[in-house]
C-alpha cells in the first residue's frame, strides 16, 4: 500500500483488506449456522480489525507503536481522562432523566438493574472501545493526513451518523431525530480526542458511558414514557439522543467541550 495514495483509496485499501479476510470464514459460517453464530462472528471481526489497525499503522506508516499512535495510550492521563469521560456522560445523562421524570416525562419501575449494569458494561465499553478505535483513532488520523481540520471534523462525524443510520426507510423517517443526535456526537468526540492531545480514552468513556444508559433503559424497561409528551421529545425507543430533550443535553455539552478547547488554545495568563 503506498501511503502517499489518496485518503479514499487508502480506506477502501484497509476495508477491502478487512473484507478479504473475514468473509470467507463468516460467510460460510453465517449460512450454516444461521443466526446462533452472530455473536461468534461479530468478536471475530472485532479481534480482526483490531489487529489490522495495527498492522497498518506498522506497515503504511511505519510506526512502532501503532496502537499509541492511533490514540490508546495506559498511562496516568488517559486514566484520568477515562475518569472525566466517563463522570460526564454518566453525570449528563442522570441530570436528563431526572429531569425528565421530574416533569412526569419519565416514569421509574422497579426493576433488578444489578444483571443489566455488569452486561450492559461489557457491552457498551466494548462497543465504545471498537468504534473509537475505528472511527476517532483510525479513520480520523487518516482523514487528518489529507484534510484540515475541520474539513476531517465534518467528514469523520457524518459518516459516523450516517453508518448508525443504516436503516429500512420506514425505520428512518420514523427515527429521523436520531440523526443530528448522532452527527452532534460524533463532532464532541473529535473534539474530545483533540482536547486530549490524541488519547482516546476519555472519548472512550464518554462514548460508552452514553451506551450504557441506553443498555440500561432499553433492556430493563426501568424508566418508561408516561405519554404525556411525544416520544420524539424523551427520546425514541428510549435511546436519551434520539430526542429533542437529549439533542439539547448533547448541545450543553458540546459546548462545555468547545470551551475547555478554547481555552487549551488560549490559556488565561
Amino acid at each position: 500500500m503506498n501511503p502517499n495514495s489518496p485518503v479514499w483509496w487508502r480506506i477502501l485499501y484497509f476495508f477491502g483488506i478487512l473484507l478479504l479476510i473475514t468473509l470467507p470464514i463468516a460467510l460460510p459460517l453465517r449460512l450454516w449456522l444461521g443466526q446462533s453464530a452472530d455473536t461468534g462472528l461479530g468478536i471475530f471481526l472485532y479481534v480482526t480489525f483490531v489487529l489490522e489497525v495495527g498492522w497498518w499503522g506498522r506497515k503504511v506508516w511505519g510506526q512502532p507503536a501503532p496502537y499509541r499512535y492511533y490514540g490508546l495510550a495506559v498511562n496516568l492521563a488517559s486514566g484520568r481522562e477515562f475518569l472525566w469521560g466517563l463522570a460526564i456522560a454518566l453525570g449528563s445523562f442522570s441530570a436528563l432523566l431526572l429531569l425528565e421524570v421530574g416533569l412526569g416525562w419519565l416514569v421509574v419501575q422497579e426493576v433488578n438493574l444489578l444483571p443489566a449494569l455488569l452486561s450492559g458494561a461489557v457491552t457498551a465499553f466494548g462497543v465504545s472501545f471498537a468504534e473509537e478505535l475505528l472511527f476517532r483513532g483510525w479513520l480520523l488520523t487518516e482523514l487528518e493526513r489529507d484534510l484540515s481540520p475541520p474539513s476531517a471534523l465534518w467528514t469523520n462525524s457524518l459518516i459516523f451518523a450516517v453508518l448508525h443510520f443504516i436503516k429500512p426507510l420506514e425505520v428512518i423517517l420514523q427515527t429521523w431525530v436520531q440523526f443530528p443526535g448522532l452527527l452532534l456526537l460524533g463532532i464532541i468526540l473529535v473534539w474530545v480526542r483533540r482536547l486530549t492531545e490524541g488519547r482516546l480514552s476519555m472519548a472512550i468513556a464518554l462514548h460508552g458511558g452514553l451506551v450504557w444508559v441506553y443498555y440500561l433503559i432499553h433492556h430493563t424497561q426501568w424508566l418508561v414514557p408516561t405519554g404525556i409528551v411525544p416520544e420524539w421529545l424523551t427520546g425514541i425507543g428510549g435511546n436519551p439522543i434520539a430526542g429533542v430533550a437529549g439533542l439539547f443535553f448533547l448541545a450543553i455539552m458540546a459546548l462545555g467541550i468547545a470551551t475547555a478547547r478554547r481555552r487549551q488554545k488560549h490559556p488565561t495568563p
